[in-house]
């Protein structure tokens, strides 16, 4: 029996109930078909969608849902949001300037989310002086997200100066012996400073849920 394209995309639209945001589409592996079906179910249903790892040449083939959703190459991420209230306050930090692509992520999805977000990136063990110069600014945040590869050091370093939950993200960034990730997820795993949650390898995506969840429990708790 030959299937449709719509067979092989069900949205769960009660995520939102369950979750406090609703589901995310990984853009990574699908074909042009089956987003476009994806997208709108989800536009349909919520009025808004975001679309994550989502290359340049599948953003082109999603012909008229173009002039729909704000795409984003640094992330690969592409949107369309209803305007809401920002609340919170997440810091997303990287070690270098080859994680920004990660950390954009990240703060692209907490846009999405309604989160207030602040960049503080290129601040790596490597020059650590950097890092003691925003220290007020991160300790201002309600969560911080660090994002690094090569060692992986920088998200320890941080819990150790600041009372916020860090939620550390390993990157692919590195040489040989980095194993495209392993070494700084391992690193992170390990950290001796308390108060470091860490998520899969290159998520920017996954740290941001992990950050809204957390601000969002906050915000629920002062209204």
């Amino acid at each position: 029996m030959n299937k449709s394209q719509k067979d092989f995309v069900t949205i769960d639209f009660e995520r939102k109930k369950r979750r406090l945001f609703g589901e995310t589409i990984f853009g990574e592996g699908k074909t042009a078909g089956h987003l476009k079906i994806a997208v709108e179910k989800i536009l349909e249903y919520d009025g808004e969608v975001l679309v994550t790892r989502l290359s340049r040449d599948q953003y082109e083939e999603m012909g008229e849902l173009k002039k729909t959703l704000d795409y984003d190459p640094m992330s690969k991420t592409a949107m369309a949001k209803r305007e809401k209230e920002a609340m919170g306050k997440v810091a997303v930090v990287t070690a270098g300037t080859s994680d920004v692509s990660v950390a954009e992520e990240c703060v692209r999805t907490l846009d999405f989310f309604g989160i207030s977000s602040e960049s503080v990136y290129d601040v790596g063990v490597a020059g650590i002086h950097r890092l003691f110069s925003q220290l007020d600014r991160l300790r201002e945040a309600d969560v911080i997200v660090v994002c690094a590869g090569m060692d992986g050091a920088l998200p320890s370093v941080v819990a150790g100066l600041v009372s916020s939950p860090v939620v550390a993200v390993p990157t692919s960034v590195g040489y040989g012996a980095a194993f495209e990730g392993v070494a700084p997820l391992l690193g992170m795993l390990n950290s001796c400073a308390e108060g470091v949650a860490v998520v899969n390898i290159d998520n920017g995506y996954g740290a941001a849920y992990m950050a809204g969840q957390i601000v969002m429990k906050i915000y629920e708790k002062d209204k």
